[in-house]
């Protein structure tokens, strides 16, 4: 049986590999991780190791892995009233929806995402959140939609740099 302490290194020794670019490496922790968090009964953690997990997979190209490892969590996170890790977990499922040509379903969980950011406060994820909606729309040829969502982004930034603040009036004038 998997301690605390053993789920808690394994997490860190994914989250290591994860920035040193060791994605496999990385895959096999956060797995294991979760599966350790899942064995003690502690699904917070475990929700958060398999989006950790899903993040990784997206990484190594492996989209469906991916979704099925974050799907749900969500749920737990709502459960434990954590609205921020509840936005991430959307965020994470929009990404591999994206990846896998679910493009309703993924500017369905864009959207809820940045939604949850914005009631937790979280300016810049939110944004984060829009801008890969609206990424997503310009990819698709969406080019109005893109654009309506970009505005969206501006607004959601906390401390806009000097090329957003133009980028924003620019969208905001009235073409001729």
């Amino acid at each position: 049986m998997t301690t605390e302490s053993d789920a808690r290194k394994l997490a860190e020794d994914g989250k290591t590999s994860f920035q040193a670019g060791r994605f496999e490496s990385a895959v096999g922790s956060f797995r294991s991780a979760a599966q350790g968090y899942a064995e003690l009964g502690d699904h917070v953690n475990e929700a958060e190791q398999r989006n950790n997990l899903s993040v990784t997979l997206l990484k190594t190209g492996h989209a469906q892995e991916a979704l099925e490892a974050a799907t749900g969590t969500d749920d737990v996170f709502a459960g434990a009233g954590d609205i921020r890790r509840r936005g991430m977990a959307f965020n994470n499922q929009a990404a591999a929806l994206e990846s896998l040509g679910r493009w309703d379903e993924a500017l369905a969980a864009y959207e809820r995402s940045a939604q949850l950011l914005a009631e937790a406060g979280e300016g810049e994820l939110r944004s984060l959140a829009l801008k890969a909606a609206a990424a997503m729309q310009l990819r698709r040829g969406k080019i109005a939609e893109s654009g309506i969502r970009m505005i969206g982004v501006l607004e959601a930034r906390d401390r806009p740099s000097i090329f957003e603040r133009i980028l924003k009036f620019l969208l905001r004038v009235p073409p001729r």
